[in-house]
Parts: structure tokens; C-alpha cells; sequence
């Protein structure tokens, strides 16, 4: 009778044991791939207001960001300067002055690249790292002359 309640206490460890350890491997295989990341399930984003879009923009890990900016306001612009960073203010952006300005026909796109800042610096990271941050566009409107600020939001991984 005692040999017959060991067996059972056996094969009831084996059973179980075998259950744990693929369970196990299974959860090992999905951490492996990501899946408990949460940055894993965000996706990239550019966002813009209304008269302008982002076609395609890439964040490479050296913290340039590398974007193609659509217009569609209703008079042809000439982009003044260019900034990235994260915290929104109008920093360590590139000017374009006099000939350098960049001129955008209505309905038309421009790629263009520049350095994103974190804390002041370059932002650098390792690839798949998440940068949330600004992009601030300076135009003038060729039509009025007017000066305007165009600020939008980025979202992406770097690679």
C-alpha cells in the first residue's frame, strides 16, 4: 500500500515538474522577444497640426532624427530654423538664414535631418531605446511675411 502512494506522490511531482518547466521556457522565450517591454507595443509617431504632416521621419541612436516635412498651408513658406528636443523650448536650433532658407511650394515636402537634445545635449542611446520629444519648425509665410512657430510632437525608436 506505502509503495503505491510514493509512485502516486511520483508521478504527481513529474507531472506538475514538466508543466513548470515549459511554462517556464515559454515565459523565458517571450521575454527574449520583448513582448513584457512596453515600448515594444508603442508606435511611432510624428504629429503635426493641421496644414502640415509628417510623410516619414527615422531616429537613429546618435540622436539624429531624419524627417519628411508636407505643407499644405494655403501660401508658399520659406523654413527659417529647425530644432528637436525634449522639452518643447525653442533651443539649440539650426538657422537658416538668406539663401540657406528652406523653400517649401504649397502642397510640397521637404527631408530634411537634425540633431535631437535631451537635458541640454545630443541625445544618445541604444538602439530601440524610445524618444519622445519636440520638433519646432520656424517658417515665414511668403505671402503675409509673417513669422510663425510650428511645434510637433515625436515619438520613436531609435535604430
Amino acid at each position: 500500500m506505502e509503495s503505491k502512494k510514493a509512485q502516486s506522490a511520483v508521478e504527481y511531482l513529474t507531472t506538475y515538474g514538466w508543466a513548470i518547466l515549459i511554462i517556464g521556457i515559454t515565459l523565458g522565450a517571450l521575454y527574449s522577444l520583448g513582448l513584457f517591454s512596453p515600448s515594444s507595443f508603442i508606435s511611432n509617431q510624428c504629429i503635426f497640426p493641421a496644414d502640415f504632416g509628417c510623410i516619414s521621419n527615422f531616429f537613429y541612436a546618435n540622436g539624429l532624427l531624419a524627417i519628411n516635412l508636407e505643407q499644405a498651408t494655403p501660401s508658399a513658406i520659406n523654413i527659417t530654423g529647425i530644432g528637436c528636443n525634449a522639452g518643447g523650448n525653442p533651443t539649440n536650433m539650426t538657422q537658416y538664414t538668406g539663401a540657406n532658407q528652406i523653400f517649401l511650394p504649397i502642397g510640397t515636402n521637404v527631408t530634411f535631418s537634425t540633431n535631437c537634445y535631451a537635458n541640454g545635449t545630443i541625445y544618445s542611446s541604444q538602439p530601440g531605446s524610445l524618444y519622445k520629444g519636440y520638433l519646432l519648425v520656424n517658417y515665414t509665410s511668403l505671402q503675409t511675411g509673417f513669422q510663425h512657430e510650428l511645434v510637433g510632437r515625436v515619438v520613436d525608436k531609435a535604430s
